[in-house]
């Protein structure tokens, strides 16, 4: 029985550093991967050699790269966390996990994304530490430029290009019209997410859009992100010569925005929350949803 503490408490923390994480909200960038890989599979041919148990380990790849980057962040981001009353509750300033445990997760998490890029192909093997590089700097930004949102942005718009590179082999540049919508649309979340931090960001001194716009301001540019998401969509459809169920589901992320946007005024922040976890989950999901079903329609024409 004694013997078993240890072990109890190992998975105890791993919850608590879930948690901290916030693992569920992976679903926020992988729909838009593996819609890369449904339209690398499709440039293919169909070719089911280059599917199959590639698309596991995107999967993979994917959750093991996001997990390490969370958990890098918390890290970096203790101090200030554990300054601001929004966030003094996260589990290190709280005290729910140590510092060192999460270090060992960030290097379990790190060894997981690079063994799943190895089993993909030796270039996404090759290219991962640059990927990792990118994922770290981010945590940073937020402390000289006020573009750190669209740093976090591009973090997870490689999603799709990486996707395609592991079915394919190499990247083809149609495949960044979809980065740069994941780009836009992630941007343009986090300025609406970080409008809560406003007076927080002005006092620290730490740089974000709201900080250097002010809160409606901000909102702005979120709203010109989020309809620059739309056009790279759109671009992405004409490039791929997509069908109609990809032009719905077009349609359903314009109005999914547009509700977002409606949600959070300048003045009331209080549904913050919703617009940033509900409506986003809805975003990516629904997207994946019809542009999979395009996808497949098409390989059965």
């Amino acid at each position: 029985m004694v013997a078993d503490l240890p072990l109890r408490a190992f998975f105890k923390r791993t919850r608590l550093t879930l948690e901290m994480i916030k693992f569920e909200h992976s679903v926020f960038a992988l729909p838009f991967a593996l819609t890369g890989a449904l339209l690398a599979w499709r440039d293919s041919g169909f070719d089911s050699r280059r599917l199959g148990w590639k698309g596991l380990w995107i999967i993979v790849a994917m959750v093991g790269a996001r997990s390490a980057a969370m958990a890098f962040n918390r890290i970096l981001d203790a101090d200030i966390d554990a300054r601001n009353p929004r966030t003094r509750a996260r589990h290190l300033p709280a005290g729910l996990l140590t510092r060192g445990f999460a270090w060992g997760f960030v290097a379990c998490s790190s060894a997981v994304f690079l063994m799943a890029a190895r089993m993909l192909s030796p270039l996404c093997f090759a290219l991962a530490p640059l990927a990792l590089a990118i994922l770290f700097f981010y945590s940073y930004t937020k402390r000289f430029t006020a573009l750190s949102h669209l740093v976090l942005g591009f973090s997870l718009g490689m999603a799709p290009a990486a996707a395609w590179i592991a079915i394919r082999g190499s990247l083809d540049p149609r495949i960044l019209w979809l980065t740069a919508a994941v780009t836009f649309w992630t941007a343009g979340f986090d300025v609406i997410y970080s409008c809560q931090d406003y007076e927080f960001d002005c006092r620290e001194g730490l740089f974000s859009l709201p900080r250097r716009f002010g809160v409606s301001g901000a909102l702005w540019i979120s709203r010109a992100m989020h309809l620059a998401m739309i056009v790279c969509l759109a671009a992405l459809v004409m490039t791929f010569e997509l069908g109609g169920l990809a032009l719905a589901g077009v349609a359903a992320i314009a109005m999914l925005l547009w509700y977002e946007h409606s949600l959070v005024k300048a003045n009331d922040l209080s549904r913050v929350d919703a617009a940033f976890f509900t409506v986003n989950g809805y975003v990516s999901v629904l997207f994946f949803i019809f542009w999979a079903a395009d996808i497949l329609a098409r390989r059965g024409a």
